[in-house]
Formats: structure tokens, sequence, C-alpha cells
């Protein structure tokens, strides 16, 4: 059975090098070495460099265990949670709704 990779497109790449990055200045501020994070996490070292360059094929439970190490997890939380695009198209959805005429009901 042959394994798919995702197609990961250069802007999210980009996206993905800052995660890693942002991951590295967290641990130099907060004096972590690559080689006790990887105590803390149960990590191999490989992977941590990966993380921290920002790595698609890292699964995004490794990058949680990281960022949960560096007391960063809750940030993940805040994805999409100012969905602005979403609520743009909601409420396209909701005005089209209202200017509908509804059924009326014929009186028997």
């Amino acid at each position: 059975m042959s394994s798919r990779s995702a197609v990961v497109f250069p802007k999210d790449l980009r996206m993905l090098k800052i995660l890693g990055e942002n991951i590295s200045l967290a641990m130099k501020r907060r004096k972590i070495t690559q080689t006790r994070l990887s105590e803390r996490t149960g990590l191999s070292m490989p992977t941590l460099r990966n993380i921290t360059r920002g790595e698609p094929s890292v699964s995004i439970g490794h990058y949680l265990v990281v960022l949960s190490v560096l007391g960063l997890a809750a940030d993940l939380g805040k994805v999409a949670l100012d969905d602005e695009f979403g609520r743009r198209l909601q409420d396209i959805e909701l005005l089209t709704a209202k200017h509908k005429k509804k059924p009326t009901s014929q009186p028997s």
C-alpha cells in the first residue's frame, strides 16, 4: 500500500516555516535546548529539528506536544476562531434567505 502525502502550497509552506521559527524562538526565550525538549516531549531529535524547520511531514500532534511543553498549546485553539470569511458567507446566505419569498399557504 503506497502512502500519499498532502500537497502543500508555497504560501502554506511559508506559514509552517514561520511556525517553526516561532517555536525555535520560544525555546530560546525559555532557554530550553532541543535535547531537553526531546526528553520532555518524548520526541526524537530529528523530529524536533523538523518541527523547528516547519516541515509539513510532521504530524500536528507532534507540533501540539511541543507547544504544550512550551506552554503555548492554548494558542492552537485560536486557529479559525475569528472566521471572517465564513461569517461573510453566512451573512450572504442570511441576506439571500431574507429576500426569498416564502410560499403562502392557501386556505382550504
